[in-house]
């Protein structure tokens, strides 16, 4: 989830530009990426997978998505979850942590989300949110792993909020 590139090179950011914007090059009025890594959760197992950022994750690939839920009967019920990570001068941490829901149908190609909630919890977990709700306990078990194993000290200088919000 640490995603620093070399010195010599820029940091690359989205950058958001409209009317009132006043564009003053590289990097201006943008919304940093660099410190958000999306998680695949799929049964009891959670994997970091950047694809997930393009909405092209290993488990989204060759799917065709539906906003109709009925349209996936046979779907299992798949997570992305943002994790947002803060640099602070006392060091890292995990600070925003949301989820959101799929349904995928491997077997028929065929899937179901909702686009806006999948781009809104990203801007929330950005914004150091923190919503879990609808995971069950086996997916909080292996959420709470992965960030664990990724980084313990991580883990352990998050907010007593988020780290919470993983207990089952």
């Amino acid at each position: 989830m640490d995603n620093k590139q070399p010195d010599s090179k820029k940091q690359i950011a989205l950058n958001i530009v409209n009317a009132r914007s006043k564009h003053k090059g590289f990097g201006a009025g943008s919304i940093d990426l660099n410190n958000v890594s999306p998680v695949i959760i799929d049964g009891d197992e959670a994997v970091i997978d950047i694809g997930a950022m393009h909405a092209k994750s290993k488990v989204e690939k060759g799917i065709k998505f539906s906003p109709n839920r009925e349209e996936v009967p046979e779907g299992r019920q798949v997570w992305v979850v943002w994790v947002a990570v803060e640099r602070t001068p006392e060091g890292q941490h995990y600070a925003g942590l949301t989820a959101c829901e799929m349904w995928i149908d491997s077997e028929a190609k065929r899937g179901w989300k909702i686009l806006a909630d999948h781009v809104n919890r990203l801007d929330w977990a950005l914004k150091r949110r923190i919503a879990v709700e609808g995971l069950g306990a086996q997916e909080k078990a292996a959420l709470k792993s992965l960030l664990v194993s990724h980084n313990a000290d991580w883990w352990n200088a998050s907010p007593e909020e988020l780290r919470q919000a993983l207990e089952a």
